[in-house]
């Protein structure tokens, strides 16, 4: 199918070159909040988070009265991005320079690392730590908390911590702020409180001053990537017998398969590796001192360099992995197959193509998967990004797993397309001749925020409220029909999960939120266009000028109406239709009884009546709508005992 988001960037260089100081734009705002205590740091992949963190480190250290410097990354292979680096040749007041023996993410035990970070913390004439997330959380029960007072602590991929109870980071995290006076950078590409667990909670989190720098200004500001597409393939059966129509091996891909108690996984993640391989061609031989895999390509011979990462051997997983953090030629790899690896913080710039088999739940995975590809360089202009997801199948139990996956997929698509869009400021018109300013829409009857917390929530975190928002299961039901009004959706529904997420606000501050989010979706959503000097955004099928933008007109806006057009086109009628019918069962209220009594009694002689055509689920008549129910109720029972389930 074609791609369900497509972005185009102006290649404006400005995100990758440097001031004066050696530092790009997004480092450069970072450095401005250098005297906070505790920052968040909200950037994309590819951004510079880590020389970033340098930077600021480097200030604190020289300037803030901060004695020690640690910084823990997720896994080991991480920890090589704040190696020592030379900022002064650049225009920076000092280098990124430690000891190599504190440098702990290499081989070896927990023990040996923790008793290093221990001596670190004693160690008056030693600044910098580089350790593991794992690292930290033991050598954190080793020590007396009073032993991190006068540290920066920097967590990269700060998206690991969460507010749940039994999160062992999230705890060292909040011991840390709550009992001493250390200064906290918390670094991430994808900071999504819409995900299961949020990563602080409010009152944490309000503690922590922000800087976002989004992926638009990002993408934007590249030198050679223009284009960036999103998409989807679905398959039925198993996933290998359709690898082969999406895998383009002259593309440079990193493939993830599933994980294995994914119900796409076969359950032998090994014997999937090589099946893969054969798809490609016949294996040449594996390079015994990189672990390199050369395939020779069944279409022409050419000869594939593999690099598989699912085989989890300590010494050839350790192997291939230096290889990798060596590589510096895009013709040094073509395919690294994956499984939990290459995701956050690994930097294969030539990377074209990040294909990932199956539904991923998390919205910080998705973005962290995509992130692989949309690094700047001189060997594409174009990044792809494609989920291989199972088409449900109507005699399946598994149907209702499956379709609200394909539903999640589709919806962290349209969030992923609000996320690279260019942002919008949204005021209130108060006339006819206020008239909107560069980057900025004035809309009618607008509210906006009357509280530093709303105005927080509004410029930080309107992509993570809107996927929570996406991603609730009571507003995924109403994808596959039109049957709910748009206002129910944005009056109702909307505020609903802003005041789960943000219990803490006032009625009028959840209006106020609700109100950027409705407008922010259905203007990035709209299709904007400019004749002569007049411009016009489409919602609801028609063009409205922008002049005229009410906010009651834009609450009459379906901001799911995208979705349902991408199904409608995506899949078949049938499918549509065993698509709504799943939905509508587990909305249905019935009894068997009752259920066989319509079939029997009433359908027959409605069906007849009207050519032989099934009761509508949507009438306005109360005993056609109810055997309508009857009927996906007792199909979806036959489902269940042709599967055993029932």
């Amino acid at each position: 199918m074609p791609d369900l988001v497509n972005v185009t960037y102006a290649q404006t260089g400005k995100s990758i070159s440097t001031d004066s100081l050696g530092m790009r734009e997004m480092q450069a705002r970072a450095f401005e909040a250098r005297n906070a205590q505790y920052l968040l740091l909200k950037a994309p992949p590819a951004s510079g988070k880590s020389r970033a963190l340098m930077f600021l480190g480097l200030d604190k250290l020289f300037n803030q009265g901060i004695k020690k410097v640690i910084v823990a990354v997720p896994e080991r292979s991480i920890g090589s991005s704040f190696a020592r680096t030379d900022l002064s040749s650049y225009g920076f007041f000092a280098d990124w320079d430690f000891n190599p023996a504190y440098n702990l993410c290499t081989p070896g035990g927990d023990s040996s690392k923790v008793s290093a970070v221990v001596n670190f913390l004693s160690d008056p004439k030693e600044a910098i730590l580089i350790c593991t997330h794992a690292t930290l959380r033991f050598a954190f029960d080793a020590v007396d908390e009073d032993k991190f007072n006068d540290t920066l602590l920097a967590i990269d991929e700060f998206h690991h911590v969460s507010a749940d109870a039994d999160n062992r980071l999230g705890e060292v995290m909040r011991a840390i702020m709550a009992n001493t006076n250390a200064h906290v950078i918390a670094m991430t590409g994808s900071y999504f409180r819409g995900d299961s667990v949020p990563v602080l909670s409010p009152e944490d989190e309000a503690k922590f001053s922000r800087v976002t720098y989004n992926y638009y200004e990002q993408l934007n500001g590249y030198e050679h990537l223009k284009t960036l597409g999103i998409g989807y393939h679905f398959y039925q059966g198993r996933y290998l017998s359709a690898i082969h129509e999406i895998l383009d091996t002259d593309k440079k891909t990193i493939l993830h398969i599933p994980n294995v108690n994914a119900g796409e996984s076969t359950k032998d993640k090994y014997n999937e590796v090589d099946a893969i391989l054969d798809i490609i061609g016949k294996v040449s031989h594996q390079d015994p001192d990189t672990g390199v895999i050369h395939v020779k390509r069944h279409s022409d011979g050419k000869m594939i360099k593999v690099a598989d990462l699912v085989h989890d051997t300590p010494r050839d997983r350790d192997k291939i992995v230096a290889y990798l953090r060596d590589m510096n030629d895009v013709a040094d790899m073509d395919l690294i197959i994956a499984l939990g690896m290459a995701k956050e913080g690994f930097d294969w710039p030539y990377c074209e193509h990040a294909l990932t088999v199956g539904y991923r739940g998390s919205l910080t995975e998705i973005i962290q998967i995509i992130g692989r590809a949309t690094r700047d360089s001189n060997n594409k202009t174009h990044a792809q990004f494609t989920n291989l997801i199972a088409q449900p199948d109507a005699v399946d139990e598994e149907v209702r797993i499956a379709v609200n996956n394909m539903l999640k997929a589709i919806t962290a698509s349209l969030l992923m397309e609000q996320v690279l869009a260019p942002n919008f400021k949204f005021k209130t018109k108060l006339s006819d001749n206020d008239k909107h300013e560069a980057g900025t829409l004035k809309i009618h009857g607008f509210k906006e925020p009357s509280s530093q917390r709303v105005k927080d929530i509004v410029e930080s975190d309107l992509n993570d409220l809107k996927a929570a928002i996406l991603q609730d299961n009571t507003l995924l039901k109403t994808l596959p029909g039109e049957f709910i009004e748009p206002e129910v959706i944005n009056k109702v529904l909307i505020p609903k999960v802003i005041q789960t997420k943000y219990p803490e606000l006032t009625p009028e501050e959840v209006e106020e939120v609700r109100q950027h989010v409705v407008a922010d979706s259905a203007i990035k959503n709209g299709e904007i266009k400019t004749v002569g000097d007049k411009s016009f955004v489409r919602m609801a099928g028609k063009f409205v000028n922008i002049e005229d933008l009410h906010i009651d007109l834009i609450d009459r806006v379906n901001p799911f109406q995208k979705a349902f057009e991408v199904l409608s086109k995506s899949v078949t009628s049938k499918l549509l239709k065993v698509i709504q019918e799943t939905i509508d069962a587990g909305r249905i209220q019935m009894t068997d009884e009752e259920a066989v009594v319509l079939y029997r009694d009433k359908i027959p002689g409605f069906m007849k009546s009207h050519g032989g055509k099934e009761p509508n689920i949507n009438s306005t008549d109360p005993l056609e709508k109810r055997m309508a129910e009857a009927i996906v109720y007792l199909r979806n029972k036959k489902r269940q005992q042709a599967s055993g389930s029932a």
